[in-house]
This record gives C-alpha cells, structure tokens and sequence, in this order.
C-alpha cells in the first residue's frame, strides 16, 4: 500500500485533516526561503497535538548536521527530509541519531547511483527537476518529477515520489512508479502554507483507488 505524506503543513487544522483523512506523515519545512516555511516553536505548537502513529518529518536545505540533529530531538522529529545537496556526510551524521529522507532531483544529471553514497538515508524523495539553474527553490514548485526515472529507481530502493502530484495525476503516478510513498504540498492547497480540505480529501480517495487497483 502507498503511503501519503502531506508536506508544508503550517496550520494545526490541516495537521488534524490530513491524520483524519489517513496521511501516514506530516512534513514541517524549516527552509527559510519556502513560502511554507515554519518557525520551530509554531512548528511544536502542531506536533505536540499530533498522534504518536504519525510520522512527523523535518524538511531542511543545506543544514550542517548538528543543528538538524538538534532540532529533531527538540521538536521529537520522526525523521529528517534533508533537501538540498548536502553531502554524504551530512546524511550519514544525522542518520546516527534520527531517519533520513534524502531528496534528490530527476534531472539530467541524476543517477541511481548517487544513492549508493547516501546509503545511510533510510529512503530517497524524488522531485521535480528545476528549469532554471539558478533557482534557490527546494520542493514545492509544482512541477512534476520524471516518473520513468522515479519508476527506475523505486524498483531498487524505498522511493517517496514528489514533484506536482495532485488530486488529477496521484492515481496514474502511482501506478506509474510504484512508490513507497507518494509526497503533496503545492497540490492540495488554495494558498503556499494553505490545505483545500477539499483537494486533500480528493487527494487521499484517489490515493485510496490506486491502492486497490495495486493489490486487485
């Protein structure tokens, strides 16, 4: 079954919407420059209701290792989403003291073989790839990951797919790729930071009618 994490959660009602509908996680984006960007005492002020059943994942852009660790154990993160193109290194510290969620882009220049090098990541997001070079967006954008890579590479690792899914595409992308987990922010919201309750509720009934087309 595919799991569904709600990412850019900034308001304790979507939280309460997205666990009652069946998310199996919450992403908390701690990158500055992202319009769903959370300081960490509003981010507790969410995570403190939340049911011990559901993930809670930190999402960080180019962190060193220490203060992610640190924020993880303050705010009792699940797991850590680092997604920038932080080293292995980094990876491999945080993955001692908390789960790792490592993003990569389905670009040009991706290769499964750069997983080998995150290996201490307990799973790997695959995102949209970005036109512009330049842009300091991480996540987020709306636009949509390359599910022939994405497909590759889930049939060898635990794959979260991301990259403009929304309530239209989650279903063909599912059966696509074939995810561990597929990961929604841009796609189920009326505003940057904003939940639709109806796109979310939309969002996890086609989720639900992939799941049943996946094990009929």
């Amino acid at each position: 079954m595919v799991r569904v994490k709600i990412c850019g959660i900034t308001r304790l009602e979507d939280a309460r919407l997205a666990v009652e509908l069946g998310a199996d996680a919450l992403g908390f984006n701690f990158y500055e420059k992202s319009p769903r960007c959370i300081a960490p005492a509003e981010a507790w002020k969410i995570l403190r209701n939340m049911p011990a059943l559901v993930s809670t994942v930190g999402i960080f852009v180019n962190w060193d290792s220490s203060p992610v660790i640190a924020l993880a154990k303050s705010l009792h993160l699940s797991a850590v989403q680092i997604h920038g193109v932080e080293s292995a290194a980094v990876t491999a510290a945080c993955a001692r003291h908390v789960p790792v969620i490592k993003a990569f882009r389905t670009d040009a220049k991706f290769s499964v073989a750069q997983f080998r090098a995150h290996n201490s990541a307990s799973s790997f997001l695959l995102d949209a790839a970005i036109s512009d070079s330049s842009s300091k967006k991480f996540g987020g954008t709306g636009q949509l990951a390359d599910w022939k890579i994405a497909k590759r590479a889930a049939a060898k690792c635990r794959i979260v797919l991301a990259g403009g899914l929304t309530p239209d595409n989650v279903a063909d992308a599912i059966l696509a790729v074939r995810p561990y987990a597929v990961d929604v922010a841009s796609g189920v919201e009326s505003n940057p930071g904003k939940k639709d309750p109806a796109k979310l509720r939309a969002f996890f009934a086609e989720v639900a009618r992939a799941n049943r087309q996946l094990s009929s």
